[in-house]
């Protein structure tokens, strides 16, 4: 296995309750703070109103930047990096799931920058520093309260891009599972799809690695499988909600990495998807997963999809590989399109081969993808097709 450095120092208050805390996080930061948020589900739920009640009680300077949007847009970050300039904000405070968890992130560093915060993307530029931020997390998807990456899209350009780097790390994150009871069934099944993703990425690897995190990254899908079908059944079951909120900030903050050097290829030809479509990502991911699957089975990967199907489906070992493999698919398949009843193709979404060729191209940067199977821009829009 390859050498690795593990270094992830955002607080976590887990649980009811916790945000009485919050006031006294937020003081550690200075005075003025930037309530970040999405469409205002937050008014509706009370949340809102309870957070800023203890940042009043704080003694602090309250300013609002709302209505991030799903697939958070580069506009809403130029805005929010000026208010920050404009206001001498010194803290953010994201209040919502992965969108606003992400846009606050690239606001974050913006305000640090005399440049256009796109030129993060574009040229790659360099990030010094960034504003502390905090998080309280509505829904159990992204990870990003726990990680340093978030993506960022530009309608104008038709791209979607992530990036991640040390100084977008939240200082702290409030995760109560109670505040996700609200989630609509399809957001939740969306959530879930992009958390086994997470996972899937990792684990589908031929490098070889620690047994320890193999096991690790199972147990973790079998929690996601097992737990959001209890999530859409029971919305307000506290055990259900509070597994898949602690397995999606486990899937993607470093931990299960084990120092892979491989390429992720399904988030690469989906953030295509999201940037020519604007489709929700988690969708997005579990109709492209399985296809993906089948495109890279042959007898140099076949031995993964076999310990997959045992160790997370309990398929019986003692089948041929292959038949093992395709039930692994089927079982998955059977997950994402009938416990999560997400639409099974891109047809259903109306969208066609129009753009295939031109997202091919650009997932694989005019190269190749070097993941799990090297998959070169002819190979990725053979997956785009399958589909269909």
């Amino acid at each position: 296995m390859n050498s690795f450095i593990y270094d992830i120092p955002t607080k976590v208050y887990f649980g009811p309750n916790q945000l009485n805390h919050l006031g006294e996080e937020l003081q550690k930061y200075g005075k003025r703070v930037l309530l970040v948020y999405g469409g205002g589900s937050i008014k509706k739920s009370g949340l809102y109103d309870k957070v800023v009640k203890y940042i009043k009680e704080s003694n602090l300077e309250l300013f609002e930047l709302s209505g991030i949007e799903p697939n958070p847009r580069i506009e809403s970050v130029r805005k929010g990096a000026k208010m920050c300039k404009d206001l001498n904000i010194d803290m953010l405070l994201a209040v919502g799931g992965g969108s606003t968890l992400d846009a606050t992130k690239w606001i974050s560093a913006g305000a640090c920058v005399d440049f256009d915060p796109w030129d993060f993307f574009s040229k790659r530029s360099e990030i010094k520093k960034a504003l502390p931020i905090v998080t309280i997390l509505t829904l159990a998807a992204t990870g990003s309260e726990m990680n340093s990456g978030g993506v960022i899209s530009n309608l104008e350009t038709n791209e979607k891009i992530g990036r991640q780097d040390y100084h977008l790390l939240p200082k702290v994150s409030f995760l109560d599972p109670t505040l996700t009871y609200s989630v609509s069934a399809y957001q939740t099944a969306c959530g879930s799809a992009d958390i086994m993703s997470h996972i899937m990425e990792t684990y589908f690897d031929l490098e070889k690695d620690l047994y320890m995190l193999d096991t690790v990254m199972e147990g973790l899908m079998k929690t996601v499988i097992k737990y959001t079908k209890i999530a859409l059944q029971e919305p307000d079951n506290y055990e259900a909600r509070a597994n898949l909120m602690w397995a999606s900030s486990w899937a993607i903050n470093g931990f299960i990495d084990g120092g892979k050097t491989q390429q992720w290829s399904c988030h690469a030809m989906e953030h295509e998807l999201s940037a020519f479509y604007d489709i929700t990502h988690g969708l997005g991911l579990a109709i492209l997963t399985p296809r993906w699957m089948k495109y890279c089975l042959d007898d140099t990967t076949v031995s993964r999809y076999v310990q997959f199907g045992v160790n997370v489906f309990g398929i019986d070992e003692n089948k041929d590989p292959y038949e093992i493999a395709n039930e692994a698919i089927a079982k998955l398949e059977d997950f994402f399109f009938n416990d999560l009843k997400l639409e099974d193709t891109l047809t259903k979404l109306k969208i066609d081969e129009t753009y295939f060729n031109q997202m091919a191209q650009k997932a694989c940067k005019n190269s190749s993808i070097k993941g799990f199977k090297e998959l070169k821009p002819t190979d990725v829009e053979n997956i785009y097709k399958m589909c269909l």
